[in-house]
Parts: structure tokens; C-alpha cells; sequence
């Protein structure tokens, strides 16, 4: 009979498990992630001997947070152990994750702000006469994230963790072999810990690339910890994180500039809702979109302002985001001492999250799976459920959905039409796009797009991709559906909600083109 013993987790880089919106590409969100090292649940060949505690758990982010939780429950004890328990310098992410402290949460707080003033530019045109958006005071708002970061760092604590009965603190660990981890307290102390499993959840940190002046940027950590806002930014990437801080910025009254290397930014996302989101930025917003741009060199000048120098020409600015990637924490975990293998800076993990140690698991973003919180809770409560509570539960990255903040916002679950075209090879394709009717009737030049794109075969959904606003509230819903496998005929036969813009995804009947044997055929 199983008695479990003590659960520690431990983090030994400034990290977390799992950030939303952070480093997940489109293909990773919409297929089903597999692995050939993995075909029955998880056994240990740890032998029997007694340890300090049944698992560490290194790293107090979401994946970590959400095993050791589910852990306890099943009546295994346990002790996290995080770098710091607070947020900012030097660490940024603290206990709950990149995604409580310099991730989703503090991000969509400064989406809800930046918006605001798209919302009243409006207002005239709904009657209300002298509406202005005011100015937005940059250090009230830092000051407001700041104390809601604090309350979530003290709810993870004292509420979801040692409620639960998992002991917290906090320091880093690092592997002393397959069932040893070594820790480096706050105070300076250091202790070693035995455990018959060990789970690493350090989550990952971001990439800036090696040029001259690079030291001056900043990344997705220090934005939420300017003193001052920037009155010009460059941003540069292509993926969500740029995307959605570029909006962000903008909204907020920033002069931007968005430098990608690429023809078109969200690559891996669905064509249609690139090239729709390219055209509404363009109409919308004063974001200067320079694609097919590289910087090579930042400059910092006298008078404390950037300039970036480019393949093409340079920009003045006063401060430099480079969102282009981020790479797993495990530079000093001591992997090799329990010669656990790695690809890259990430850590490959089978079906059960078991790296090609027995009794040494991964989950969150230093795995490379699916760069999501929900998905990195997903990972450590399955592996909780198998290792303690007597079940079989492999970690499931099929239709997960997602949603890019950007103005207008994409959700997404499932199949781009590229994917689709290529694994499925015959498919229809059902697209709207349309103004809804809060832009149309104040005249304002907004158009939301609708995308459906269905298993010719089967009937099933197997892609559902929107532009509009609401559209990670929308697509939450239709990804239980897609999951469940509804068919084109369920979502026909659904009755829709008016007036409303969601009904448009049971409303479309005639199909926009068709594919066949992977080719497109134009009706």
C-alpha cells in the first residue's frame, strides 16, 4: 500500500512554470503534442529506501503550484520552495508563476487599461457629447498592479498552497543527483533534500539576441517595473508578445514602432487572422509596423534615448522591448548529475511529463509543450493524479485553446487552414467578416472576422478561429465543443443568441471553398 512520505518544491532560477500569453506558437496550441517514450503510467525504479520527502518540486509557478496542491490532497506532504515570494527586481516571477507576476494577470491589466480610450472615442457617436479619454497617469497604474501582484503572491502562499497543507520556502534547488536537491536558502543557508521523485517546473525566461547595445532593452519582465512610460517604444518580435504589447502601448498613448524580420507577424497562427489583424492595425491604431526589419544595434545617445539601428534605416526611441522568444530556465539545475537529457534549454518529457529519468518529471514551459498556464496546470495535476492518487492521466494537448490580446483580440482552438489542409486533406471552409454592430453604428471603421473549417469527411470542427472583440471569452465555449467533437450539423442545428457576434458561428451555411486532396477549390 502506498504511505507517501513529503513533497518539496523547489525553484532555482528567478522563474515560473507557465506564462499565457508568453512563447507558444500556433501550431503547438492546435495539435496534439505525442511522444514515442511513453506508453504505460508512470512507475519509479527509486528504490524503496526512505527519503526526506516523496517529491521536489523545483520551481513555484503554475505547473509546480497546481501538482504540489493536488499532490497534497492525495496525502502526499509537501514543501515548495521558490526563489522569492514577492515580485519585481531581481527575480521578476515569484510564487504563482510568470504568469501572476510579469505574465498573464499584470499584462491583461494593462489591456483592460489601454483600451479605454478606443471605447470613448466612440462615445459621440452613441450620443454622449464632450467625452474625453483623459490622461493616463502611467505610475497610479503601476502602483494599483503592484498591490494586486502582492495580494496574489500572498494568496498562492498563505491560501492555495499551505492550506492545502504544502509547506513553502523560499530559495533555489538544484539536482545532486536522481533523488537529491540541493538548496540554496533566502538567507544564504544551503541544506539538501532526499526525495524518491523529483519534479522541475522552472518555466522559462526570455530570449534577446547577441548584438551590440542589446544590455539597453528591456524584456516582457522589466515593462511592468518602468518608473516612467515611455513616450516611444520599439517592439520587437512577431508573435503574440510583441503583438499584444505593441496594442497595448498604443492604447496607452505610446509612439510605436513594431520591427519584425518576417513578412507577416503570429507566425503558425491561421493566414486569414494574420493578414486581418496586419489590416486593422494599419486602419486603427498609429503603429508603425515595419515587417522585414532586423535590428543589428541599439544606441544609447547622451541624453538617455535609444537609437535603433536596423537593416534598413534607424529609429529614434526612448525605450526598446524585445519580445523574440524565450528559452527554458536549466542552465543551473545540475542536470547532468542525474544525467537527465536536454534539447536545447528545454527538457523533453513523455506523455506522463517523465523525462528519460524514471523518477524525475517536467511540466510548464521548460518542457517546450504548449507555453500556456492552463495547459502547465493541466501537466502537473495529471502527473499528481497518476504518481498519488492511483490514476492513469496523460497529459492531453489536443484542440487548447488560446487568445492573442490584441484590438481587435484572436481566439483560436483547433486547426489553422494550412494545418488543416495538409493533415486532413479535404475540408471546408466557412468565413464572415463583418463590422459588428457596437463599431457600425457609431460609423468607426472596426470589422471582426469569422472562420470555421470543418473535416469534409466526418462533419467534425476541427478549426475555429475569430477576430473580434470578446473573442477569449467566445472561443472558451466553442472550444469545449470542438473538443467534443461537435460536427459542422451541431453547430448548425445550435440556436444563436441576438444580436449578437458570436451567433455568426451558427449562422454560416454556404461554405466559401472547399479542398481537395489538399488543393483549394474556389465555389
Amino acid at each position: 500500500m502506498f504511505l507517501p512520505k513529503k513533497i518539496i518544491i523547489a525553484a532555482f532560477l528567478p522563474s515560473a512554470t507557465a506564462f499565457s500569453p508568453f512563447r507558444a506558437s500556433a501550431p503547438q496550441l492546435s495539435r496534439l503534442w505525442s511522444s514515442s517514450t511513453a506508453s504505460s503510467p508512470i512507475t519509479s525504479s527509486a528504490e524503496s529506501r526512505d527519503y526526506d520527502y516523496d517529491m521536489v518540486v523545483i520551481g513555484g509557478g503554475s505547473g509546480g503550484v497546481r501538482a504540489s496542491r493536488i499532490a497534497s490532497g492525495h496525502g502526499a506532504k509537501v514543501v515548495l520552495l521558490e526563489g522569492q515570494l514577492k515580485h519585481g527586481a531581481p527575480n521578476y516571477s515569484a510564487i504563482g508563476g510568470t504568469c501572476v507576476n510579469v505574465g498573464c494577470v499584470p499584462k491583461k491589466l494593462m489591456v483592460f487599461a489601454g483600451r479605454y480610450p478606443g471605447e470613448i472615442a466612440e462615445a459621440a457617436g452613441y450620443g454622449w457629447e464632450g467625452a474625453t479619454e483623459g490622461t493616463f497617469n502611467w505610475k497610479k497604474f503601476i502602483e494599483y498592479k503592484d498591490t494586486e501582484i502582492t495580494r496574489l503572491n500572498n494568496v498562492y502562499k498563505d491560501f492555495v498552497l499551505e492550506k492545502a497543507g504544502v509547506e513553502v520556502i523560499e530559495g533555489f534547488g538544484k539536482l545532486n543527483g536522481k533523488n537529491a536537491v540541493d538548496v540554496t536558502l533566502s538567507s544564504g543557508e544551503t541544506k539538501t533534500l532526499t526525495a524518491k521523485n523529483i519534479l522541475i517546473a522552472v518555466g522559462g525566461w526570455p530570449y534577446k539576441p547577441d548584438i551590440p547595445g542589446i544590455e539597453h532593452t528591456i524584456t516582457s519582465n522589466e515593462i511592468f517595473y518602468l518608473e516612467e512610460q515611455p513616450k516611444r517604444m520599439v517592439v520587437v518580435g512577431g508573435g503574440f508578445i510583441a503583438c499584444e504589447f505593441a496594442s497595448i502601448m498604443d492604447g496607452l498613448g505610446t509612439d510605436v514602432t513594431l520591427m519584425y524580420r518576417g513578412d507577416i507577424f503570429l507566425r503558425g497562427f491561421d493566414m486569414d487572422m494574420r493578414e486581418h489583424l496586419k489590416e486593422e492595425m494599419e486602419r486603427n491604431t498609429d503603429i508603425d509596423i515595419q515587417f522585414n526589419t532586423n535590428p543589428t544595434e541599439i544606441i544609447k545617445n547622451a541624453d538617455g534615448s535609444l537609437t535603433v539601428v536596423t537593416n534598413d534605416g534607424k529609429v529614434d526611441c526612448d525605450a526598446v522591448l524585445y519580445a523574440t522568444g524565450r528559452g527554458g530556465k536549466v542552465d543551473e539545475l545540475n542536470l547532468e548529475s542525474a544525467n537527465v537529457e536536454t534539447k536545447g534549454s528545454f527538457i523533453p518529457v513523455d506523455e506522463y511529463s517523465k523525462t528519460n529519468v524514471d523518477n524525475i518529471y517536467a511540466v510548464g514551459d521548460v518542457t517546450d509543450r504548449i507555453a500556456l498556464t492552463p495547459v502547465a496546470l493541466m501537466e502537473g495535476h495529471s502527473l499528481a493524479d497518476t504518481l498519488f492518487g492511483g490514476m492513469d492521466r496523460k497529459s492531453d494537448h489536443k484542440f487548447v485553446a488560446s487568445t492573442v490580446f490584441t484590438n481587435p483580440e484572436i481566439g483560436t482552438v483547433g486547426y489553422t487552414e494550412e494545418e488543416a489542409a495538409e493533415k486532413f486533406k479535404d475540408i471546408t471552409v466557412y468565413k464572415s467578416k463583418f463590422r459588428a454592430m457596437k463599431h457600425s453604428f457609431p460609423k468607426s471603421e472596426t470589422y471582426s472576422l469569422f472562420k470555421i473549417i470543418v473535416d469534409t469527411k466526418t462533419d467534425k470542427v476541427i478549426g475555429v478561429h475569430v477576430a473580434t472583440d470578446g473573442a477569449g471569452e467566445m472561443i472558451q465555449g466553442v472550444g469545449i465543443a470542438v473538443k467534443m467533437g461537435a460536427t459542422k450539423k451541431d453547430f448548425d442545428a445550435t440556436i444563436g443568441i441576438h444580436p449578437t457576434s458570436a451567433e455568426e458561428l451558427v449562422t454560416m451555411r454556404s461554405p466559401s471553398y472547399h479542398y481537395k486532396d489538399g488543393v483549394k477549390l474556389e465555389d
